[in-house]
């Protein structure tokens, strides 16, 4: 008597964990408030004071690195919600300020440019993302560089003529004060973003 061929045995199935769903806005909204309260910090840590009344602080720093981190426009409303809750009242801007009077001081084209800096920044940095690896750090800087030019100092000055009652070259004169401590800010936000996109690719993947 010989014993039926034994069937082979099916592979036992494998138990994969189900996709974790996330929410696209409890992210948004986690990241925007996150980088707000960056900016907040970088605003209140001690500046250095300047004769025009409108310090060298971190600002800028902390407005640029959420446009390269968080893409144009998570980095535009993470820098607008930092700048409501200051206008609001609470003191988050430079010197420990906050409320409207912020409005009447020379420092006020400064700060109503930063929404718009951390937006150019965040485009500029999504092209700046594409090229190769061995020039994404130089594409950053750039990035970063190209929308403090564009928005801040150009605003900067234009807030400097009218709480001051400067000329365009006296203005001028002023803020380029500001220009060394500017380039030494966004070497240091571009290595910032650079590194912590590759610690957290996915932001990358849901830029935005």
């Amino acid at each position: 008597m010989t014993d039926a061929p034994q069937q082979p045995h099916a592979p036992a199935p494998t138990l994969e964990p189900a996709p974790v769903v996330r929410s696209s806005t409890a992210a948004d909204v986690a990241l925007v408030s996150t980088f707000a309260a960056f900016v907040a910090v970088c605003a209140v840590l001690p500046g250095i004071p300047t004769p025009s009344g409108v310090p060298i602080t971190l600002q800028t720093f902390g407005v640029v690195l959420a446009g390269l981190v968080l893409g144009w426009r998570r980095g535009a409303l993470a820098v607008g919600l930092y700048l409501a809750v200051g206008l609001a009242g609470l003191p988050v801007f430079a010197e420990g300020t906050g409320g409207l009077v912020v409005l009447t001081k020379p420092s006020v084209g400064y700060l109503l440019a930063f929404p718009f800096a951390a937006a150019v920044a965040g485009a500029f940095a999504s092209r700046a993302l594409r090229v190769r690896p061995a020039w994404r750090y130089a594409a950053l800087v750039a990035a970063g560089l190209g929308a403090s030019f564009l928005t801040i100092h150009p605003a900067g000055i234009a807030g400097l003529m009218a709480r001051l009652g400067l000329s365009l070259p006296e203005a001028f004169a002023i803020d380029v004060v500001y220009w060394p401590g500017d380039v030494v800010k966004n070497l240091l936000a571009a290595a910032v973003a650079l590194a912590v996109l590759r610690a957290f690719p996915d932001l990358l993947r849901t830029r935005r």
